[in-house]
């Protein structure tokens, strides 16, 4: 909430509709006054000029009130929330004020203007819904405030200074997947699930009578031999290790990707429901910190395009995901090529201890050929890395779909040939010893938690 209202830039008195009334309604009397042709509109002329000028002088400067804006701490992309103005009249008589306040368009505000009537000293509210368009940090400046004078005919107008403060957060679309996705998570946190990999990354849970489902080779010889009876060893997936998200925000993540349920005009997204890759990347990027985090694993965000943009440690609290969604909220893509050798420079001067490092970003292969390929081999000699690609729903479609002219055919082609470069790059990926995701939006965030409850089942961390 703000309440430093503070006059920046007085402005000249404001005449209201009623002012123009008056002068319309008044008109007709410089043909019945017994004076000149000239003479009859300029004293009525100068008589409402005169009215007006009494109204702004009755008029309390706007100085005088004070004004609030409560705003909202934080709201989501796709949510929405109120902003809510106050005006207080320290004056002895009832007052009638408008204001117009500095609100971003992107903001989505109903209005940026209101009219109260406040009473004798007393306090008048108006408020607004906002849904916002556009992630960030907005910081409103100013109110615009008219008191109009007793007569009504013109006001007093001033721009005062109310400054405040607005955080637009990234959606979370995929929050109930990852609910869903920790139902396996649970499973692995409670030790039911015996570990498939050899030892290293598992830790010992507990010894339980053999089932018919269990491993041989889980088999504890020593505490069957005493019991009498075949008994096993349980694990239990390893806590408190490290998963650090490595987010690109360069060029080639502002391209737009299509919603899931959109719909496309002439065979091309429509931008009214296309969102940049890094959006859809933000998305994927929360749902693995919340599903990490519960398991107890530290999670970390690395935010990157032709520098380091934004570094959160890694953390093991459910905390964790307000302070990555924080970071996140400014980042837009940068028109820059990616600089993946300092972002893992970075990374692991900062972060020595092994990690798995999830690098969400695109799978372009003439950009990736001379960027990440090159720099993969500094992170994958001590750190499990996996690769995460934003797969455009609309060009599997026009892949997959059945041509019904040349246009189309050529689409079809174009398409098929651009998913092939893809399954080309993923691969030299794999053969270095990365892991690649490759997924269209809906699908990532989920294919992305597998792939690291998976690590953590086979205990490679």
């Amino acid at each position: 909430m703000a309440t430093d209202a503070r006059p920046l830039t007085a402005r000249l008195p404001a005449p209201t509709w009623r002012l123009g009334a008056l002068a319309a309604a008044l008109s007709p009397l410089a043909w019945a006054l017994p004076l000149s042709a000239v003479a009859a509109p300029s004293l009525l002329t100068a008589l409402v000029l005169a009215l007006a000028a009494l109204d702004v002088a009755l008029a309390p400067a706007p100085a005088r009130l004070t004004v609030e804006r409560e705003l909202p701490g934080a709201v989501s992309l796709d949510g929405e929330g109120v902003v809510r103005w106050r005006v207080a009249n320290p004056t002895g008589r009832r007052l009638r004020v408008a204001l117009a306040d500095d609100l971003a368009p992107s903001l989505g505000a109903e209005t940026r203007r209101a009219r109260v009537v406040v009473p004798p000293r007393g306090r008048a509210s108006r408020a607004t819904t906002i849904r916002p368009t556009r992630r960030g940090r907005f910081s409103p400046r100013v109110v615009t405030l008219r008191v109009e004078g007793p007569l009504r005919l013109a006001a007093r107008q001033d721009v005062l200074a109310v400054p405040g403060s607005l955080r637009v957060l990234p959606r979370f679309r995929s929050r109930e997947e990852a609910e869903l996705r920790l139902d396996r998570a649970q499973v692995l946190q409670a030790g039911l699930r015996l570990a498939q990999g050899q030892g290293g990354g598992t830790e010992f849970d507990r010894l339980r009578e053999y089932e018919v489902d269990d491993e041989f080779r889980h088999i504890d010889w020593a505490a069957t031999a005493r019991a009498g009876k075949a008994i096993v060893r349980t694990y239990r997936a390893e806590r408190n290790q490290t998963v650090l998200v490595l987010l690109d925000s360069g060029r080639t993540m502002a391209g737009q990707v299509a919603l899931e349920g959109g719909r496309a005009r002439s065979g091309y997204a429509d931008a009214s429901w296309t969102v940049p890759r890094l959006d859809h990347a933000m998305d994927a990027a929360m749902a693995l910190t919340v599903v990490a985090t519960r398991l107890g694993d530290a999670t970390g965000l690395v935010a990157f395009a032709d520098g380091v943009r934004a570094v959160v440690p890694p953390r093991g609290k459910p905390a964790q995901l307000g302070r990555i969604t924080e970071a996140l909220a400014p980042i837009e893509p940068v028109l820059a090529e990616s600089d993946y050798r300092q972002a893992f420079g970075e990374t692991l001067t900062r972060f020595r201890r092994r990690a798995l490092l999830v690098v969400l970003t695109e799978l372009s292969p003439e950009p990736m050929a001379e960027t990440l390929l090159p720099a993969l081999p500094l992170v994958l000699r001590d750190h499990l890395v996996i690769v995460a690609g934003i797969r455009d729903p609309e060009v599997d479609r026009w892949a997959s779909g059945v041509p019904e002219d040349a246009e189309a055919a050529y689409r079809k082609a174009s398409a098929a040939a651009a998913l092939e470069r893809r399954s080309q790059a993923a691969a030299r990926l794999r053969g270095l010893g990365a892991t690649v995701i490759d997924e269209p939006p809906a699908r990532l965030p989920g294919a992305l938690a597998d792939a690291y409850l998976d690590v953590k089942a086979t205990g490679r961390l």
